[in-house]
Order: structure tokens, then C-alpha cells, then sequence
């Protein structure tokens, strides 16, 4: 049988390689039989998972943060350079076609946290969200598991910092805006290009850079402090566009930028450069050359001080324009630590007022 149609169109990638924990691969054949067949197009396929525990701890000397909170595995926004495609392998899974299709929720996610904030051991600190997946992906419109997620750290006076490429948080603005003036809460969007075709081809599923601009612009004049992610930002590809981003998002209401060059960890590599070869054939050798002189003749190095960063000629000048580009736009590149100091754990319901 012979099948037509491309199924896979409108996701990041187009292939669907087993994780590497399996024993076992698959690979489609044409079995030989005179006959076409359409294929469906690609659902999303969502189950759910009962969280035992919601915040993830790391010791990395390379992020901000020490703790983090996910409400999904998976994300279907399938941008193609997505460095959390590898967790996917964890659950038996392929970082392809399946981290953007089969999703996992977390619908006990505000509960679970909730609990984990009332234990007497626990100490506040800045509980980032957005590191792995996005918790404002598509699915979240229905499901609703990122804002009971924020109506339990606002209640608990809890600092938090999201990341994101989704316009749908401006659904939570009344909560952001309020936490946000506290100096409770901050928010960073991702532009990684202002071309709508190639955002489409690269990050097939988020809202158009226009449209995040907007988003900026939004949660700015709600008094939420936000940062525009230039993440990833890839050299021979988007690179060129760096100062008009931040100029774009200053323009918008970001008050802070950072920067991150493009990441290709594990299967990830393969898949970009699959990419590369579909959509931007004449800029491969072009982008992967760039990419091996930041990490050391490999298309990427995971040690600690490199992988956020790279090193060389190339990965020096990016740093040296984002800086200028930054100052020249009078944004910051750090911002001042969330409160800690209003984090108190309110009354659980049923418990009564006490009578001193």
C-alpha cells in the first residue's frame, strides 16, 4: 500500500524516532501492495498523570533558579529546536513527532503543590515555571492546570517566574498583575525572530512574534515586569534580527532581555539539522559550522559553563552584540530578587480562626 498526505504537517518535525531506552526500533515500509491510501492527520493525544510531588529541585550552576514546576510533559507547540524533546525518552516515548502529540497533564498539579507549600520544612524561594515544557501551551485553554497553579501561589504569597511563548497568559493577567506589583511575580516571553513565516516553519504552533509583542505589551501595562527571551537565537539563521528584537520588545514594555544561543542536546541535533535540510537547505552547512565552532567542533557541548553560552569567536561576538544591543535599548539584563519576605501559609479549609 502506498500512503499520500503528509500527516505530520503543521508539527515541528516530521520524523518519529523511538527514544533511546527502547530495545526496539520501528520504521514505516512500503509493504509493496498497488494501492494509496490517505493518512489522517496527526491528533493530539492527551492522558493524565496523578502527581505524587510538583516541585522539581537542580543544583545547576548555570540557571537562576532551584526549584520548578511543570503542569505538562510534552508541548504542542512543537518548536523543532526544543531543548526538553530528550525528556520525552524518559517516559518511553520519541523527542520526534511524540513530544509534540502525546502529552502528558498534571491535573492534581495545584493540589499536590498546595500540600508541598504547607509541610513546616519547606522554605520560599523563587519557583520558576516554564523551564521544561510550556505551561501555556494549547491544552492549557481547557484544562486550566497552570491558573489554579498561580491562584494557589498568589494565595500563598509565593514568588514566581514563567516562561513562555504562549499569548494565552494574558488570561491570568488579573492574578500576574496583582503579584506582579507585589513584587511577587515576573514573566519572560520568547521572541526568538520577527519573521512570521519562519516563526511558522520553526515553531509551527505559537503565536506569531506580532502576536507576542503584544502579549509584552499587555502584561508591561498591567505593572507584570517582563523580559524578552531572545532563546534560542541562532546564529546564520536569526542572529541578524538581535537588536530589532530588543529593540521590538522595548518598544513593547519589557523592562529586561536575555539571551541564549540555540541548544541541540541528544536527539535534538539530528532533528534541527532534519529541519535545516527541509527548510533552509542552503544555510545547513552555513548554521552547523557556526554551531560546531561555539561547541568545540560538535554541534553541541552539555558541560556546565559551556551549554548555555558556547565559547570562540562566534559565541564572544553574539555576547558582545546582545550587551550593546541591551544597553543601547536601556533594558536590564538582571532584574532584583522576587520578594520572599510575604510568603505565609494561610488557613486550610476547615481549620478555625484562633481566639488570640
Amino acid at each position: 500500500m502506498r500512503v499520500k498526505g503528509n500527516p505530520a504537517r503543521g508539527r515541528g518535525v516530521q520524523s518519529n524516532a523511538v527514544g533511546r531506552f527502547e530495545r526496539h526500533g520501528r520504521e514505516a515500509v512500503d509493504d509493496g501492495w498497488d494501492i494509496e491510501e490517505d493518512l489522517p492527520p496527526l491528533r493530539t493525544e492527551v492522558t493524565e498523570e496523578v502527581a505524587r510531588s510538583i516541585i522539581t529541585r537542580n543544583t545547576s550552576p548555570d540557571i537562576s533558579f532551584d526549584r520548578s514546576l511543570n503542569p505538562y510533559r510534552g508541548c504542542e507547540h512543537g518548536c523543532v529546536y526544543c531543548f526538553a524533546r530528550p525528556s520525552h525518552a524518559y517516559l518511553g516515548l520519541s523527542p520526534g513527532l511524540d513530544f509534540e502529540t502525546r502529552l502528558i497533564a498534571r491535573p492534581n498539579a495545584a493540589e499536590v503543590l498546595e500540600a508541598e507549600l504547607r509541610r513546616p520544612s519547606y522554605r520560599c524561594d523563587t519557583i520558576a515555571i516554564g523551564t521544561n515544557t510550556d505551561a501555556y501551551q494549547p491544552i492549557e485553554r481547557d484544562r486550566c492546570i497552570m491558573r489554579g497553579v498561580l491562584e494557589v501561589l498568589q494565595t500563598f504569597r509565593r514568588p514566581v517566574g514563567i516562561a513562555t511563548k504562549g499569548t494565552l497568559i494574558e488570561r491570568d493577567v488579573d492574578i500576574l498583575a496583582e503579584m506582579g506589583q507585589a513584587g511577587l511575580a515576573r514573566v519572560g516571553i520568547s521572541v526568538t525572530t520577527l519573521q512570521a513565516d519562519l516563526a511558522r516553519k520553526m515553531e509551527p504552533r505559537v503565536p506569531s512574534p506580532v502576536r507576542r509583542l503584544r502579549a509584552i505589551e499587555v502584561l508591561a501595562k498591567a505593572g507584570v515586569p517582563v523580559r524578552v527571551m531572545l532563546s534560542p537565537l541562532v546564529p546564520g539563521l536569526t542572529d541578524h534580527e538581535l537588536e530589532g528584537i530588543v529593540a521590538a520588545a522595548r518598544d513593547a514594555g519589557a523592562v529586561a532581555a536575555s539571551m541564549i544561543p540555540i541548544r541541540l542536546p541528544r536527539e535534538v541535533a539530528d532533528l534541527w539539522q532534519e529541519w535545516l535540510a527541509e527548510h533552509y537547505p542552503e544555510r545547513r552547512g552555513r548554521v552547523m559550522s557556526k554551531l560546531r565552532d561555539m561547541h568545540g567542533g560538535k554541534p553541541y557541548e552539555a558541560e556546565f559553563g559551556k551549554r548555555m553560552r558556547g565559547e570562540g569567536i562566534w559565541a564572544e561576538l553574539l555576547q558582545q552584540r546582545f550587551k550593546r544591543a541591551v544597553r543601547a535599548a536601556g533594558l536590564a539584563e538582571r532584574l532584583p530578587p522576587l520578594r520572599r519576605d510575604l510568603f505565609a501559609v494561610p488557613l486550610a479549609r476547615g481549620d478555625q480562626l484562633a481566639l488570640f
